[in-house]
């Protein structure tokens, strides 16, 4: 049996960074990914949806062109250059990724299956064919997640698609119908609206993206379908087939066909194979791993990171997981994920960026609160690029007048969303934003007319 001081389970974005800190700190680690280094984020999330976004925003300012003065004679979308660049982009940071794993001293990379058999005890296999047992004093799990597939009848005979599989679709939909009405199924709806397709988005909720406040679902709910997607919300998908017209759905509202159907219905834990029960390891009733504020799991020495354990799945909460076991295991710190702020973006355009409490939340908790709203017609700059669908949103605590929570819902809305994150961070209250020096005219400069709202 080989001994190591870490183990760590999965090439997210935890993992890496958590391997060369441990590595540079003297430890020496394993590193096992079943796949591509990078996990989600570089390979099936933020690099090649982001990469294939921009295109989508690309033909959308081509359409738009005539409304600026500029006159074009037509344009036609090669689906087959736009898969080309996003391919390029995933190899370019996954290669370079790797690279710098593979030449950090005390870093050894594996790339295989990884089964616990024990309390700290793995058994490898690799995609050599070698296999071996391997044991460490630390052991930290980073495999990620992966999409769910709904139980509907018909589903599993029809060639459906996942927000993985989509990436390499080389041909644009005449009509993508999506199940589910999540942030994944929005961004990946209003790409293929643009690139030429007819969209249908099918929520079996009652509520459309029912964490948010009512007015920002709505205000995004409204974007999109000025757009021409089609959504359904409290819908049902009660059977799949395929005939010579395509895929049939059939919904609780009446039939639809489509000639592509993407799967978005949520994600679970990519724990499979893992036999996490085998180290004493709890999962919830959905199979995330259960940890405690510092990240420990049930079983003495073990760490779960990123989407595995369950909470907000975002690229920026798995890279400050790393940063907190790091802290404590090696710095001898006292870190935690207790009271870390939600931060998230949705990048439909205009995005979404999201920090804190919303004003629901907040009214919950009994906080004395006020909300200054500002249309994103009413910033100067959006006016001017004529940009102005949207809305920003602030919810202040008017005890001590802190800001509590924003969505930001405008061209830029993730950077002005950030602004406020380091007001929060900083306890800037909202009124010296209110009376700030901005240069004009930049969106930051609409913070001056958002905080100017409350009285």
């Amino acid at each position: 049996m080989v001994k190591y001081d870490a183990i760590i389970i999965g090439s997210g974005q935890a993992a890496n960074p958590l391997a060369k800190k441990l590595a540079s700190a003297g430890w020496k680690t394993a590193l096992i990914e079943k796949k591509f280094i990078g996990g989600t984020c570089i390979n099936t999330g933020c690099t090649p949806t982001k990469t294939l976004i921009a295109s989508g925003r690309i033909a959308y300012l081509v359409k738009r062109s005539a409304d600026f003065g500029i006159h074009t004679t037509g344009y036609s979308i090669d689906i087959e250059q736009v898969i080309k660049r996003k391919n390029a982009h995933v190899l370019q940071a996954r290669e370079s990724s790797a690279k710098s794993l593979l030449e950090t001293p005390e870093i050894d990379v594996h790339f295989g299956h990884a089964m616990f058999v024990g309390p700290r005890e793995i058994d490898l296999t690799r995609d050599d064919g070698s296999a071996g047992r391997i044991t460490a004093d630390k052991i930290f799990i980073n495999t990620g997640t992966r999409p769910v597939i709904p139980s509907i009848p018909g589903l599993a005979d029809v060639p459906f698609l996942t927000s993985d599989t989509i990436l390499d679709l080389l041909e644009i939909p005449s009509h993508l119908a999506i199940i589910g009405g999540s942030y994944i199924a929005l961004e990946f709806g209003q790409l293929y609206r643009r690139l030429g397709s007819e969209v249908t988005i099918i929520e079996g909720d009652v509520h459309f993206l029912r964490h948010e406040d009512e007015d920002i679902a709505t205000g995004i709910r409204e974007i999109l379908e000025s757009d021409g997607i089609h959504i359904h919300t409290g819908t049902k998908v009660e059977k799949v087939s395929k005939d010579d017209k395509g895929i049939r759905l059939q919904l609780s509202s009446g039939p639809i066909t489509a000639s592509h159907v993407l799967v978005a219905a949520g994600r679970l834990p990519d724990t499979a194979g893992l036999n996490v029960a085998a180290a004493g390891i709890a999962v919830d009733k959905n199979g995330f791993i259960v940890v405690n504020d510092k990240l420990e799991t049930s079983a003495a020495d073990i760490y779960a990171l990123g989407d595995v354990k369950g909470g907000p799945q975002f690229t920026h909460i798995s890279y400050n997981d790393h940063l907190i076991v790091y802290k404590n295991l090696v710095e001898k710190g006292n870190y935690s994920k207790a009271g870390r702020l939600p931060v998230y973006c949705l990048f439909t355009d205009p995005e979404l960026g999201r920090i804190g409490l919303t004003e629901k939340e907040a009214r919950d908790k009994g906080m004395n609160v006020k909300v200054a709203t500002l249309p994103a017609s009413h910033i100067a700059r959006a006016w001017e690029n004529d940009e102005t669908r949207g809305m920003l949103k602030a919810i202040v605590n008017m005890d001590d007048n802190t800001i509590v929570g924003a969505a930001m819902l405008s061209v830029n809305g993730g950077e002005l969303m950030s602004l406020l994150q380091m007001a929060m961070m900083g306890g800037i209250t909202y009124d010296v934003l209110r009376d700030a020096v901005f240069a004009h005219p930049t969106f930051a400069e609409s913070l001056n007319n958002l905080f100017a709202r409350l009285k």
